[in-house]
């Protein structure tokens, strides 16, 4: 019994993309601190690892057929860690626990309507904008929300060049991360702008845009 729930709890993390996961939420402490004590950080910090939890799980749920088509065993669903009915109760529970944990916390209202809209920016992209020309625009949506649900719920607004790093640097990630499954992607009828464009456009896309992040930093900072 104490296996096969420990083996479930493995296999929701590694649903909910625990490495990206996991720096979302340290940069998002780091971030906070600017503006808040560490317990009051640590408190917004929570709250954004509850929406990054939705964003995870609402991926590997949809992208199961896909998976299991490509015989993906690294993925929790496909190898049977999990099953789908887990995840559902998962995302339905996370859904309240991540409102209520942004909403009582620094966040406050203002912080947790910004939070809220990133969260569904995301799970747009994981129903239908992942496979359109128009893929990138999630990342920029949800990565530059970010930094805005925070300073505003200091009643401040964040330095340009921090939001527009978010930008740059989240959408650099949209189009170095596909590359591994680019071909899976294509043959599976996925096309994001990254499959559409290809490995060395994609590639190029990105250094463009690290390069925009560096300059934003070093110009406007």
């Amino acid at each position: 019994m104490n296996k096969s729930f420990g083996t479930q709890m493995v296999g929701l993390l590694k649903a909910a993309h625990f490495g990206p996961t996991v720096l979302v939420v340290t940069i998002s402490f780091f971030i906070s601190l600017v503006k808040f004590s560490a317990i009051s950080s640590a408190q917004i910090a929570l709250a954004i690892l509850a929406g990054q939890l939705i964003v995870g799980w609402s991926n590997d749920l949809i992208d199961f057929p896909l998976d299991l088509a490509a015989d993906r065993v690294k993925k929790p669903l496909v190898s049977g860690e999990i099953n789908k009915s887990l995840v559902v109760s998962a995302i339905r529970i996370d859904v309240g626990a991540a409102l209520a944990l942004s909403y009582f916390s620094p966040l406050g209202l203002r912080g947790t309507v910004i939070h809220a809209l990133g969260v569904l920016s995301a799970t747009a992209y994981n129903l239908r904008l992942k496979a359109t020309i128009w893929s990138p625009i999630p990342y920029a949506l949800s990565f530059g929300a970010l930094p805005w649900a925070i300073y505003l719920a200091a009643h401040s607004t964040p330095p340009i060049w921090l939001y527009l790093d978010f930008i740059f640097v989240s959408v650099a990630f949209h189009f170095l991360n596909v590359i591994k499954d680019l071909a899976w992607d294509i043959d599976q009828g996925v096309l994001g702008l990254p499959q559409r464009i290809g490995r060395s456009a994609s590639i190029t896309m990105a250094l463009i845009l690290l390069a925009l992040a560096v300059s934003s930093t070093l110009v406007l900072r």
